[in-house]
C-alpha cells in the first residue's frame, strides 16, 4: 500500500456485497446506520459513539491509532473501512498483510465525501441508500446556491488550544485544504486562515523561530497566536464541541479575549456541534439544516 489509499474497494466485490464490515471511523459508522447498512457491522472503533444503543452491541476493536489487528482479523471481515487522517498507516498495512481488504477514505471536500457515500451505496448494492445519497447530493447543490446569494462572512474556527510554558495561549485551526473548511464554504463562509499553512516546530508556527522543512507532515492545521487572530479580524467565531470540547462558558471567555475582533464586538461568537463540520458522510445533512442560520446573522 505505497500510497496508503485504496480508492476503489468495489474491485474486491464483483459478485456480492460485503456482509461483515469493521469501521474504524465514527462518521462512517454513523453513515452506515443512517443508510440502513448498520446490520453489516461486526466491529467498530472505541470512538464510534453513534447511534448510541446500536453500537453498544458491536465488538470494539481499539482506538483510531491503535486498533487491534488480531481482534479485527478474528471477526473475519469482508471489508475494513479506515480514514487516512484518523487511522494509523501501520494498522492499515498490517491488516492488508493479513489478506484483509481495507478501504482508506480521505475526503477533504464536501463533494468528495458525497462521492464516498455513493461508493458505499453502490458497493452494498442498496437502492434505498442510493436514494438517500441522491437526496443529500441535491441538498448540497441547493445549499451552495443559497449560500452564494448571501454576503460572505469571514470566520475563525479553532479546533484546539493550549498554552506555551510562558503562559501565552495558542489555537489550532484548519486551512482551505480540509473538509471543515469546505463544509463552511457552502454557506459562503470565508476562512480567515484559509491560506495559512502549519509550520514546524510549534515555535515557528507562532512566529517565534525559523521554520524547518515540513517534509511529509500535514500542514493543513496551523497553530495561531492571539495577535494573529486579532490581525485577521474575523466577523464570526465558531467554537466546535470537538475535537476540543468548547462549551457555552467558552463563548464568554473568548469574546473577552478576542474583544478587538468584529466577531466579539457584535456578539458573533457561537458554540456548534463539532460533528457537523468534522464528520464527513451523512452527518452533512444535519449541517445543511443547522448551520445556515449562523451565517445569516
Amino acid at each position: 500500500m505505497d500510497d496508503y489509499l485504496l480508492t476503489d474497494p468495489a474491485a474486491g466485490f464483483d459478485y456480492a456485497a460485503p456482509q461483515r464490515v469493521v469501521s474504524l471511523v465514527p462518521s462512517v459508522t454513523a453513515s452506515l446506520f443512517d443508510l440502513g447498512l448498520g446490520h453489516t457491522l461486526v466491529g467498530v472503533s472505541d470512538y464510534c459513539t453513534y447511534p448510541v444503543e446500536q453500537v453498544k452491541l458491536i465488538a470494539r476493536v481499539g482506538g483510531p491509532k491503535d486498533a487491534r489487528v488480531a481482534d479485527i482479523a478474528a471477526l473475519i471481515p469482508d471489508l475494513v473501512i479506515a480514514n487516512r487522517e484518523e487511522n494509523s498507516r501501520e494498522v492499515v498495512e498490517a491488516l492488508a498483510r493479513n489478506g484483509i481488504t481495507v478501504w482508506v477514505a480521505f475526503p477533504t471536500s464536501v463533494h468528495a465525501a458525497v462521492n464516498d457515500l455513493w461508493m458505499i451505496a453502490n458497493l452494498f448494492r442498496n437502492e434505498l441508500a442510493m436514494q438517500q445519497v441522491d437526496i443529500l447530493e441535491r441538498a448540497v447543490e441547493w445549499a451552495e446556491q443559497a449560500g452564494a446569494s448571501q454576503p460572505a462572512l469571514r470566520y475563525f474556527c479553532p479546533i484546539w488550544e493550549e498554552s506555551l510554558e510562558s503562559g501565552e495561549r495558542w489555537w489550532m485551526t484548519f486551512n482551505g485544504g480540509t473538509y471543515p473548511n469546505d463544509v463552511l464554504r457552502i454557506f459562503n463562509g470565508v476562512n480567515v486562515f484559509s491560506g495559512r499553512e502549519r509550520r514546524y516546530p510549534l515555535a515557528a508556527d507562532l512566529g517565534l523561530s525559523e521554520a524547518e522543512d515540513p517534509g511529509e507532515r500535514d500542514t493543513r492545521y496551523p497553530r495561531v497566536s492571539l495577535a494573529e487572530i486579532i490581525q485577521a479580524q474575523p466577523e464570526l467565531i465558531l467554537l466546535p464541541s470537538e475535537p476540543f470540547s468548547y462549551e457555552g462558558m467558552d463563548c464568554t471567555r473568548l469574546t473577552e479575549l478576542f474583544r478587538e475582533t468584529p466577531a466579539a464586538k457584535t456578539g458573533q461568537v457561537y458554540t456548534i456541534d463539532g460533528t457537523l463540520i468534522t464528520w464527513h458522510g451523512t452527518r452533512l445533512a444535519r449541517a445543511l439544516e443547522e448551520l445556515p442560520d449562523i451565517f445569516r446573522g
